[in-house]
């Protein structure tokens, strides 16, 4: 039998931890938000705050740590979606691209280059303006996912 699923999500920048929340409500799935500092959530034992340490990928490392089987996390992270692939996670970027142990090592290598061009100086735009389509691609991968694993309970 598969673990129960739960929702892991790094929510420092996160723009979609509303949709998050109403999922949860809706399908009754437990949500950990997890950042460096306080965060507002619902009141609801469903969702979870959990505060970690200031120091640098503190909130991956609690993250990676906790995900597994049945676990979806929630991170624009590459390297920390790695890591929760590697540990059986289900893994969604909030502009709702699924990472998968197909995807992930060309999206690690691209992650690789960029940051040897801007160490170089080089001038490179960041990422595009979130959007609403990101958000209704974000609730369809999750909505995916989520039929996904309880399919293979």
């Amino acid at each position: 039998m598969a673990e129960t699923i739960q929702i892991l999500v790094d929510a420092d920048a996160c723009p979609v931890k509303e949709q998050v929340y109403k999922v949860a409500f809706r399908l009754g799935l437990p949500v950990r938000i997890v950042a460096n500092s306080y965060m507002r959530i619902p009141d609801d034992p469903l969702i979870e705050r959990v505060i970690v340490d200031d120091h640098m990928d503190a909130a991956d490392d609690y993250i990676a740590e906790h995900s597994g089987p049945g676990s979806i996390v929630i991170t624009a992270d590459i390297l920390l979606a790695d890591q929760c692939l590697k540990k059986g996670a289900a893994v969604i970027a909030p502009n709702g691209r699924l990472f998968t142990e197909n995807s992930i090592g060309g999206a690690v290598a691209t992650r690789a280059i960029m940051v040897d061009l801007r160490a170089g100086g080089e001038q490179i735009g960041g990422a595009p303006p979130f959007s609403k389509t990101d958000r209704s691609r974000f609730l369809s991968a999750l909505d995916q996912v989520i039929v996904r694993l309880r399919r293979n309970k």
